[in-house]
């Protein structure tokens, strides 16, 4: 494919709008919670689900605190219960002892989320181990699309339909082929805004379920990928709660110029989402009370996931009662105040902002200060290696840099290096780099929606980015300075 052609390939408004949330919460929690199962069998008596101290503004609460921007329910898991009055199922909360059959956990979640400022998502598992209907084609894609009207209908604005691909065989051994596309239209039409993640076009899974991520992550992939996690050889097939920290066989390159010549096919704009738990399994299980993740652990993958071009997931399971465990509760009090400290970041007074080419002064310190997310700065057409410095009123320190594409203009930058001086110097010289008083500090490669870049404890007055590779031409939103504790 013509490189013009692929770095002219852009996100979506929902794929944009998505990606700048960065950090968002997955909340499992049904049946499997009553039972310290992970994955139920279906069938399962409603009169287990009792959760006695369920407070959803509570969850929203705490999650919000640790940073994220988004909460996803597990409105149903593989068992069939639901945990809304489904009107197609007796299987749900309707029939449970809690709130006296009257209850509807995703009505509660998602009003809180409305009230904490968060975005609300839906997980509708398309394996239902309980309905009669699950292989026999057509009768139970319709009774799918009915429920996933429900939820589509009833909460709200929807920001997320999150998919997996989990599939088994129905009651008369047959397995069940989804009707993807019918599925995606019914969200299509009913929330034009939502993103359909993992199984559908808009999000990516980034192929493991342990918070790895790449070196490069590309938000421009061979449109292959929109399919690779529908077929049931790919989903999980056991119970096996290994699965969430192990790292699965998946191309490690999916968007240089070299897979660029690999893949004679499509390309789209499919950016990917690293999604974990906190805990080892997916549910909470009181045994795994003391393998909760570390607030530091978080925080590593939190930078290699936002900082490296991808969204975070992170799963928190409430317990049997509808809590969230003090362990869970202390790591995300912590991971907070780190993410806040990270982001902790404003526009220095007195900075001044120069560039190899550019506007005006103002308009540049507006982009590049943060203050302005819909615009961005790029080079003129005759700028051979572009550069972008921000010279600083005193000498500060700093151990990692911040930068962000604009990505509405797509994905570009391939390789790039910092550099740094202690001096004031000609603000809007273009001093020979290797001379006393410059010093390289930093390189790397991919850039996108968000790239942060941690470094050795630095102290300067000028900071400057220097463009070694890119696509047609570079471009930067912001470009900022971040100080945080060890």
């Amino acid at each position: 494919m013509n490189m013009n052609k692929i770095f002219d390939i852009r996100p979506s408004t929902r794929q944009l709008d998505w990606q700048r949330l960065e950090f968002y919460g997955f909340i499992h929690f049904g049946m499997n919670a009553m039972t310290g199962r992970e994955w139920g069998e279906g069938h399962e008596d409603p009169a287990l689900f009792d959760p006695q101290h369920l407070d959803a503004a509570e969850w929203v609460t705490i999650l919000k605190q640790a940073g994220m921007k988004a909460v996803i329910l597990t409105c149903k898991h593989h068992d069939g219960f639901c945990l809304w009055p489904s009107k197609y199922t007796k299987h749900s909360v309707a029939s449970s002892p809690w709130r006296d059959g009257q209850g509807d956990l995703v009505r509660e979640v998602s009003e809180a989320c409305q009230k904490f400022g968060l975005k609300f998502g839906v997980y509708l598992s398309p394996w239902d181990r309980t309905e009669r209907s699950y292989g026999e084609g057509q009768a139970y894609d319709d009774f799918y699309v009915n429920q996933l009207t429900e939820l589509l209908t009833q909460y709200g604005e929807i920001g997320c339909v999150w998919l997996d691909g989990a599939n088994g065989e129905g009651p008369s051994g047959k397995r069940q082929n989804y009707d993807w596309d019918r599925y995606y239209e019914t969200v299509r039409r009913l929330q034009p805004q939502c993103v359909i993640s993992v199984c559908g076009p808009d999000i990516r899974w980034v192929g493991n379920e342990a918070g790895h991520t790449r070196r490069e992550e590309w938000s421009v992939v061979p449109r292959a990928l929109q399919d690779a996690e529908k077929t049931a050889e790919k989903s999980q097939q056991t119970d096996d709660p290994s699965f969430a920290r192990s790292v699965h066989s998946m191309e490690e390159d999916l968007g240089s110029r070299e897979a660029i010549v690999r893949y004679g096919g499509e390309w789209v704009w499919y950016p990917a989402e690293v999604n974990t738990s906190i805990r080892p399994g997916w549910f909470y299980h009181a045994e795994e009370d003391r393998q909760v993740r570390s607030a530091r652990e978080l925080f590593n993958i939190y930078l290699k996931a936002v900082g490296g071009n991808a969204m975070f997931l992170l799963n928190v399971p409430p317990d049997r009662d509808g809590r969230i465990a003090t362990p869970d509760r202390e790591a995300l009090a912590e991971l907070g105040a780190r993410i806040a400290e990270l982001n902790d970041l404003r526009l220095i007074h007195g900075t001044k902002w120069t560039a190899s080419s550019a506007a005006s002064e103002k308009e540049t310190a507006e982009v590049l200060g943060g203050g302005a997310p819909d615009r961005g700065w790029r080079p003129s057409g005759t700028d051979t290696e572009p550069w972008v410095q921000m010279v600083l009123p005193e000498t500060r320190a700093f151990n990692a840099v911040i930068l962000q594409e604009h990505i509405v203009q797509g994905q570009r930058v391939e390789a790039f290096e910092l550099w740094v001086s202690v001096e004031n110097g000609n603000e809007r010289d273009d001093e020979t780099k290797n001379s006393d008083e410059w010093r390289r500090i930093g390189e790397g490669t991919i850039v996108g929606h968000k790239k942060i870049l941690p470094l050795p404890l630095t102290t300067a007055r000028r900071v400057r980015i220097v463009f070694k590779r890119y696509r047609g031409y570079p471009t930067l939103a912001a470009f900022q300075l971040a100080l945080w504790s060890e």
